[in-house]
């Protein structure tokens, strides 16, 4: 049985001249032998709780159960509310980071794909629809288009943090949104595929190092940068940059450097930031006490 590829369902859409939507929505009726009306209702739900997650994450504090995190969402756009940052990219860091506090003080959230990477594909299609009037069917047939993303990485590479570091997690979210992205702004399936390309790239080898063992330092802040760079590699397929190597090798070469990572860079808590001396306080002071307080 031949693996799934972005290659081969582009070039599917271009010659049979149907929408990437219409043929993913037909694969997945075929796949689980649900109609195509009751598999979109689903991803209707999905986005009213990623909805309910974003108006959350921006309007209070929502502390983790640890303590440890909490309102980053909030604060950053209040930030930009106040005027003093602008444009799309802070917007979406926002609202990733927001949603992300939902899934850190056991919120309901979307896990898209994971859930320590659940604010980036929101984060990113929300801004998108709100800063361009971008109707709920257009980014419900975009959730579409970010589910078949990554389910090609699922089968060719890995989701996982344990399994490929956190370019898994936070980078397949952000080739998700990117792919998505691209679709929303009228791009063309060549351009999506190239989209997911430049995501993935952009945080190739990034390891999964959460404090404590944590999902929420860094992950939280992860989510941030995940959505701006999904945006910005939306930006560059949409201006017609190209990628030197195509989106299915990105991804082989992404499932290759993330077997070859230590497993103390991989969800483990044992490398990268998870092993300094601070995270290591943060650690014991959690054991002892349950909850961490910084002073």
């Amino acid at each position: 049985m031949n693996r799934l590829s972005l290659k081969e369902i582009v070039e599917r859409s271009e010659q049979e001249n149907r929408s990437l939507p219409e043929l993913i929505k037909e694969y997945e009726s075929l796949e689980t032998g649900l109609p195509i009306e009751e598999i979109t209702r689903t991803m209707e739900r999905m986005y009213d709780v990623m909805l309910e997650a974003y108006h959350q994450g921006v309007e209070s504090d929502n502390r983790s159960i640890s303590g440890l995190t909490g309102g980053e969402g909030k604060r950053l756009m209040n930030y930009v509310r106040d005027n003093k940052a602008s444009g799309l990219y802070s917007k979406a860091a926002a609202r990733a980071m927001g949603i992300s506090n939902i899934n850190t003080s056991m919120g309901r959230i979307v896990a898209t794909p994971t859930a320590g990477s659940c604010g980036i594909l929101p984060g990113s299609l929300i801004t998108l629809a709100e800063e361009y009037g971008i109707n709920r069917d257009e980014v419900i047939d975009s959730l579409f288009i970010a589910a078949y993303i990554g389910k090609v990485i699922a089968e060719n590479a890995s989701l996982s943090g344990a399994e490929g570091g956190c370019q898994a997690e936070c980078g397949s979210a952000a080739a998700m949104a990117a792919g998505a992205g691209v679709y929303l702004c009228d791009g063309n399936p060549a351009q999506i595929s190239q989209a997911v390309a430049f995501a993935l790239k952009a945080v190739m080898g990034l390891v999964c190092d959460p404090v404590a063992g944590l999902v929420e330092s860094p992950c939280i802040k992860r989510n941030g940068f995940g959505a701006a760079q999904a945006l910005l590699a939306m930006d560059m397929a949409l201006a017609g940059i190209e990628s030197v190597i195509p989106a299915d090798e990105v991804i082989s070469a992404m499932d290759e450097v993330g077997r070859g990572m230590p497993v103390s860079l991989r969800e483990t808590a044992e490398g990268g930031i998870a092993a300094t001396p601070t995270a290591k306080k943060i650690e014991e002071y959690l054991t002892n006490s349950g909850t961490y307080c910084p002073k």
